[in-house]
């Protein structure tokens, strides 16, 4: 993981946003569609599980798949949501701050624009651009 950072602003509410992030199924719509998250729980030390699956996004073939799982460690609606990898301790933070009309969301690490970007367009309840 490197420092840097990437945010996007969203035409939505925070409790808008805050649901296309922490339900698993509108997670797993906007994040690697095609690919499934689980959180069975949304709470401080509860397992997220996550199943990448081929795209043209990634290196994975037909019939192939990534399970991966992760530990929530932080849950403030409508404000953050982290977790960490519990292969390589990676941590993803999610800040949401109201700003104008609508939300700021910021991730704390760089690779992830083209996630923010179907991440906007969800909430914004319009269709993705990158699938």
């Amino acid at each position: 993981m490197n420092d840097e950072t990437r945010s996007v602003f969203i035409e939505a509410d925070p409790e808008t946003v805050w649901t296309a992030l922490a339900n698993d199924e509108n997670f797993s719509a906007w994040y690697a569609p095609g690919s499934v998250w689980r959180i069975p729980e949304l709470e401080v030390g509860c397992k997220a599980l996550f199943t990448l699956m081929p795209s043209e996004h990634n290196q994975l073939e037909e019939g192939e798949h990534v399970d991966m799982s992760f530990t929530i460690t932080e849950v403030v609606p409508h404000s953050r949501f982290s977790y960490t990898a519990d292969d390589d301790q990676l941590h993803f933070i999610f800040d949401l701050r109201p700003e104008n009309a609508g939300t700021r969301v910021t991730v704390n690490m760089d690779g992830f624009q083209l996630s923010l970007e179907n991440l906007k367009a969800f909430a914004e309840g319009r269709e993705l651009p990158n699938i």
